[in-house]
């Protein structure tokens, strides 16, 4: 029985012997009107959102409406709490829809074409191509001896400068690679996991010399240092130490880089490592939480760093 005295029986409520379907509830209900006060108050891009055939697309499809191929009063096979707590809206918790109540409406989500070869100048020419070409957000690959924290004239690597990435080994190379770039208007990707922690302290230098505040940098680090372990072995310092290093770079982008994703939990090389798309969601899941525990016996509070936790997986036909 619920606290209102209707009887629930097999997702239905019944209240004085007549049948309530569930989206019919107070809880639904009451779920239904958040979602739409924020989707209606939420910016949009005043684009035409229709199927291939013309056909205008509602914002949202839930059980009940017309749109969505349920009468009015249907019975779903779940009752209300289970929705809500389960599958919700839009922008709710907990957030199997989206984080957004109206989607990507309000703003596309960023374009980004992978993008890194050769010297700085090199790579600094084709995101200024790719930049006046539409992209809204830059991609960078770095090469092999970068990513492995090499210095270009390392005797290890040669042959492999500037090979399928750009090479960075000093302030000076970022400083080349960004020159002309904004980084207060650009939104920047960096594929980059053991020697994140120097190369993102360059990009860091690099906005400061642009006089733009740690504020209106937009990012992300992959910075993923589990999935090294796991699946691309470009790995560095022993696991804890490295754990440390990627805490203390959460740590620091909650408090003075906000708008920065310091981690992209990665299961997309999980899986190109032999992995079943299963054991990908699985592997990358359990790296997320482990971050996550970290972070909270640190001392961090979960809601002041965990929305800034990206992640990045593989998608196959």
């Amino acid at each position: 029985m619920n606290t209102n005295g209707s009887i629930v029986k097999n997702g239905q409520a019944h209240s004085n012997g007549v049948a309530q379907s569930f989206e019919q509830s107070k809880e639904y209900q009451e779920a239904l009107l958040l979602w739409k006060s924020r989707a209606e108050s939420a910016p949009t891009m005043g684009m035409k959102h229709t199927t291939l055939s013309g056909k205008p697309l509602d914002v949202m499809y839930a059980p009940g409406s017309q749109a969505g191929g349920a009468k009015a009063g249907s019975t779903a096979p779940r009752g209300a709490h289970e929705f809500v707590e389960d599958i919700g809206f839009p922008g709710q918790f907990p957030y199997t829809r989206g984080i957004h109540p109206n989607g990507y409406r309000g703003k596309i989500w960023t374009m980004r074409q992978f993008a890194g070869f050769g010297t700085p100048e090199d790579t600094n020419e084709r995101f200024k191509y790719l930049l006046a070409h539409g992209q809204t957000g830059l991609s960078t690959a770095f090469d092999l001896p970068t990513l492995m924290g090499r210095d270009a004239d390392d005797a290890w690597s040669e042959g492999e400068v500037g090979i399928c990435g750009v090479a960075i080994s000093s302030l000076k190379d970022m400083e080349t690679l960004f020159d002309g770039i904004p980084l207060d208007k650009v939104s920047t990707s960096m594929t980059i996991n053991s020697p994140a922690a120097m190369i993102f302290a360059y990009y860091l230098c690099v906005a400061e010399k642009q006089g733009v505040p740690f504020s209106k940098l937009r990012g992300t680090l992959q910075n993923d240092i589990l999935k090294e372990y796991i699946a691309q072995k470009e790995f560095i310092y022993p696991p804890e130490p490295s754990m440390r290093i990627i805490i203390d770079m959460i740590e620091y982008c909650t408090n003075e880089v906000p708008q920065w994703n310091p981690v992209s939990v990665s299961g997309y090389h999980i899986r190109e490592a032999g992995s079943t798309a299963a054991q990908e969601l699985a592997f990358t899941l359990a790296d997320g939480f482990c971050y996550v525990e970290h972070c909270i016996a640190r001392g961090m509070d979960v809601d002041d760093f965990a929305p800034r936790i990206s992640f990045f997986f593989n998608i196959g036909l």
